[in-house]
């Protein structure tokens, strides 16, 4: 080998970054530990909102000794910057995918236009976008153009507007418009994404990660670590449109009127039944006493309106109060078309709207009447103000200061101005909230200065203020698919994985030294290094270790070894055929090359498919493969070399790469491969059609919520529970197709439910997290808070919901369809691949039916045993991620076979298949070894690696077992058979 100064120093600086980069997440991990246990000795449990607090003390106590030195290179803050990024899944945190609305934004250019055309083209597109795979810009105009009639996209009441007249004008054809509107549709993109990225930066989340999806208007959100997860959904959910309205006076008699129209009204309408008695009386119960003994006599009527409205309390601002649990029906009766008309004319265009609850204890709240015009725009919007911070008012209680520009500060002196006039109030409104609504008091206001007061946290303060110095959002964004994980969980995750990873490697180091003795050794030293290696280029490039990128790291060391077991037998081979040990070495390396570089280039090929298609956890598996792949076959051609080198080099050194027990093993070997592959073919037939039967007639693949939209929620118990028992109870709160099943413990199981899967908005997470906490409170322990069940990640006791995913119906069909391209795509990159390497698409026939057979038995079992075994096997993305992985594996394992077979036949010809029989059998040991490696490193991860792993596990111990198999009796017989015309007379291309 030349150059091996070279190598040497390479190797040496390499591992010498390595070790320096990962001293940062040394550094870093131990002084988080101890600012934890800090926080935990001062905030206790019985405390409300413990684990913000917690928070606030942790981070207080890590700004403190932040820029203290360690160890005399670094400190805290430094460090934290260049540390090894923890995914979702080992750190706990929220990832959501968020999808702005293109609706919206149309809307918005349009300049809100009543075009009849318009408008009904956006019915359309909502109609078909349910369906279909299409952007809504594309259904949007498409829909236009199947109705527009005459009617043009420049038409002066849509596009040709005064907000775009500088690049649309009225005689511009709808092919030129379109262009313009997909810009600016993507400006907008771009602004919501510039907007959110604000807004993270201000919510104080270490290695926050936000980037665009393409442009189908999605944003992909991931914030580690944090654990205030209601906080961070408003944060990035909210559009914070603000916007400055004026009440209307409590004493304006025109509402007396109204209201006794509309409960007459009402009671035509609907039909409202007789609450029953409620024995213990509250603070809202004491108030609607009052009600009841105004001069209405409600105990003979039934009063829509009035039985549920509360006069507002004197001195405010606010028309009416009434409980939360029923400001929803009160608000579909205030937007009913036939209520409506019924305001009377001076008061025709009122919007009515509900304050901000100050807490989850607050039982009633305020309804503002606040005065609007014909097309519903406040006085003065949000996009006035300059700059918002957090501050404190008169009283020391938090606040939100703003200041405006030019322009707002004139209109906030007229409006402040008409306020004190009228003696009405300013209702200050965040995203359709009445944050407060103070009244004028001194006279116009001027300077465009204002505040937001009302019983905030300072977490509240600071949140608010940053949205508004970002902005708002160009339009609407709604959730459509999240996954909230508890840091307890993914400190459980991080323990198991880290257990399977030292398992699995202590069983494949000592396996080594067994079966090559002092060989292995060396094989082992380069495989330590490479996991090193690994880890230093992924904290290098900042990637983010997932626990997935823990499996393909472990799997990482099964492909290092198998390119150490080539190695090692054909050196084997070299010094049976008498040559010299330095010799033998040179040429065991040279011949196990091409084998090596093929069977880890199809490998990284199925990878970057995997990297492509995939998303989050699966993308940190096929980060880890590549560097893994990459780093490996460094360490195993030139590190293991260079120690074999050096020790074979010595005088009286004997170096045998066997053991007693192992040097005669496979040794005359001589198996007819060819002649049982008529045997071979029956069984796989029978294999694949009882896996087919199944997937079809039989049971099927249980579909996860990756593909058919829903939440999962992971929820742990004190005490074992019956999972039949609970699915029971929860499809009456949900209805039909809520299921749940026990999750590794026998206290822990998993709810699915496809219940307002259609439904977006944070409203619904709260709903149905509300259902499950009611209907699961007598499994829980005693006194345990809502808000203790929905954080049960972060409490000691991890007990509650520990981890909660949420898809919609349409990014499920992309996440299917991105699988269903990932493995045709893999399939048809690796065809070309071998096309290419063997010149013989015989070879490429056999190898693509070889995965074929492996993925459909592997697709057979999961359908056949999906619902007996004691772990979830459920078809998710993880799930595609091992089948892609089963498809790299086997092919990888055919390729070898292959190589040998090519080299085989280029040596001594076809003898009508005897010699394909003899490259079989001498690849024998590799293949036997490689597997048997690989298993044991997957069953490692299977046993040890968790829950949220054992399926994942199971479908590539099947993958692996099947892949073995298939290179030797499918994939080889295949490609004589589709020869065997030509090897039989001799000829040969």
């Amino acid at each position: 080998m030349q150059n091996k100064g070279l190598i040497k120093l390479f190797a040496l600086l390499f591992g010498l970054v390595s070790i320096y980069q990962l001293s940062y997440t040394f550094i870093t991990s131990k002084v988080e530990k101890e600012a934890n246990v800090f926080a935990t000795s001062r905030i206790t449990e019985s405390e409300g909102g413990y684990v913000a607090k917690r928070e606030v003390v942790a981070a207080n106590y890590l700004d403190s000794i932040g820029n203290n030195s360690i160890l005399g290179y670094t400190n805290y803050n430094e460090a934290k910057k260049k540390e090894l990024n923890k995914g979702l899944d080992l750190k706990g945190g929220i990832n959501v995918t968020l999808q702005i609305s293109i609706k919206d934004i149309l809307k918005g250019l349009a300049n809100n236009t009543k075009s009849p055309v318009f408008n009904k083209a956006l019915a359309d597109a909502d109609a078909a976008s349910r369906n279909s795979d299409d952007t809504y810009i594309d259904l949007f105009f498409e829909a236009f153009d199947n109705i527009k009639g005459e009617t043009k996209l420049a038409s002066p009441d849509i596009f040709a507007n005064k907000g775009l007249s500088d690049e649309i004008n009225f005689q511009m054809s709808d092919d030129e418009v379109k262009p313009i509107i997909r810009r600016k549709i993507d400006e907008s993109i771009v602004s919501a994404f510039e907007v959110l990225r604000e807004r993270i930066d201000g919510f104080g989340v270490t290695q926050p990660n936000i980037q665009r999806e393409g442009s189908s208007g999605r944003i992909l959100v991931e914030l580690p670590g944090a654990r205030d997860i209601a906080r961070a959904q408003d944060l990035l959910s909210s559009t914070a449109q603000l916007e400055f309205w004026e009440t209307y006076k409590q004493s304006n008699t025109s509402f007396s009127t109204f209201l006794i129209q509309a409960n007459e009204k009402l009671k035509d309408i609907v039909v409202v039944e007789r609450p029953e008695q409620i024995k213990e009386e509250s603070e809202l119960d004491s108030l609607l006493s009052d009600v009841s003994a105004d001069s209405l006599d409600l105990a003979t009527q039934v009063n829509p309106l009035y039985e549920l409205l509360i006069p507002a309390n004197p001195g405010t601002n606010a028309m009416f109060r009434a409980a939360i649990k029923d400001t929803a029906t009160i608000g579909s009766y205030l937007r009913m078309p036939e209520i409506r008309r019924l305001l009377p004319a001076d008061i025709q265009f009122t919007k009515f709207v509900w304050e901000r609850p100050a807490s989850e204890d607050v039982e009633v709240i305020d309804l503002y009447a606040l005065k609007s015009n014909r097309d519903g725009t406040p006085r003065i919007s949000g996009d006035v103000v300059s700059d918002a911070r957090a501050d404190f008012d008169q009283f020391s209680k938090p606040a939100v200061s703003m200041t405006m520009n030019t322009k707002g500060a004139k209109e906030w002196e007229k409006l402040t101005g008409d306020a004190y006039t009228n003696q009405t109030g300013i209702a200050i409104v965040l995203d359709n909230k009445v944050y407060t609504a103070p009244g004028v008091s001194s006279g116009p206001i001027s300077g465009g200065r204002s505040e937001i007061t009302g019983n905030f946290t300072v977490n509240e303060t600071k949140d608010i203020s940053n949205v508004l110095r970002a902005g708002k959002l160009p339009a609407s964004a709604e959730i459509i698919q999240s996954e909230i994980v508890g840091p307890s969980l993914g400190q459980e995750a991080i323990d198991s994985g880290f257990m399977s990873f030292l398992i699995a490697m202590g069983i494949v180091l000592l396996w080594m030294i067994a079966y090559y003795g002092k060989a292995g050794a060396f094989a082992d030293i380069a495989l330590l290094l490479n996991i090193m290696l690994i880890f230093g280029v992924l904290t290098s490039l900042n990637a983010v270790l997932t626990l997935p990128g823990i499996a393909g790291i472990v799997l990482t060391i099964g492909m290092s070894v198998d390119a150490n077991v080539l190695i090692f037998e054909r050196i084997k081979e070299e010094l049976a055929k008498g040559k010299g040990k330095s010799q033998a070495v040179a040429d065991g390396f040279g011949n196990a090359l091409s084998s090596i570089l093929d069977a880890n280039i199809t490998t990284g090929l199925t990878a970057v498919i995997l990297f492509i298609f995939g998303s989050g956890p699966i993308k940190g598996f096929a980060t880890t493969l590549l560097i893994g792949i990459i780093t490996s076959l460094f360490t195993a051609i030139f590190i293991t070399r260079l120690l074999v080198d050096w020790y074979v080099g010595g005088k009286g050194r004997s170096l045998d790469f066997s053991t007693g027990l192992t040097k005669n093993l496979f040794k005359n070997v001589n198996i007819d491969f060819l002649v049982k592959r008529k045997k071979a073919y029956i069984l796989s037939s029978i294999l694949v059609a009882i896996g087919l039967f199944s997937l079809f007639f039989g049971p099927g693949l249980q579909q996860g919520v990756d593909f058919v939209g829903g939440r999962s929620y992971t929820v742990r118990f004190e005490h074992p529970v019956n999972p039949s028992e609970i699915a029971s109870e929860l499809n009456t709160v949900f209805g039909s197709g809520t299921n749940v099943k026990t999750y590794g413990e026998s206290n822990q199981v998993k709810i699915t439910t496809p219940y307002k899967v259609d439904v977006e908005g944070i409203e619904v997470d709260v709903e149905i997290q509300d259902k499950l906490y009611t209907t699961l409170q007598k499994y829980l322990p005693d006194g345990m808070s809502k808000d203790a069940f929905t954080l049960g990640g972060a409490n000691e006791e991890a007990i509650g919901i520990l981890q909660s995913v949420k898809v919609g119906p349409t990014i499920a069909d992309d996440i299917k369809n991105n699988a269903f391209l990932a493995i045709l795509g893999s399939l048809a990159v690796v065809f070309l691949y071998i096309l290419f390497r063997f010149r013989r698409w015989q070879f490429s026939l056999g190898a693509v039916v070889a995965v074929f057979h492996d993925v459909l038995i592997v697709l057979g079992v999961f359908s056949i045993f999906g619902k007996l075994m004691p772990f979830n096997m459920e078809i998710d993305q993880a799930f595609i991620a091992a089948i892609l992985t089963v498809i790299g594996y086997s092919l990888n394992d055919t390729v070898v076979v292959f190589d040998r077979i090519r080299e085989t036949l280029s040596e001594r010809g076809w003898k009508g298949g005897e010699n394909i029989n003899y490259a079989i059998n001498s690849t024998l040991s590799r293949t036997l070894n490689t597997s048997l490696t690989t298993l044991v490193v997957l069953l490692a991860i299977f046993i040890f690696g968790g829950e949220s792993l054992r399926g994942f596990m199971f479908a590539m111990i099947v993958g692996v077992v099947v892949g073995t198999y298939s290179s030797v009796f499918i994939a080889t017989p295949v490609m004589f058979d589709a020869l065997s015309k030509k090897i039989t007379s001799g000829k040969e291309e």
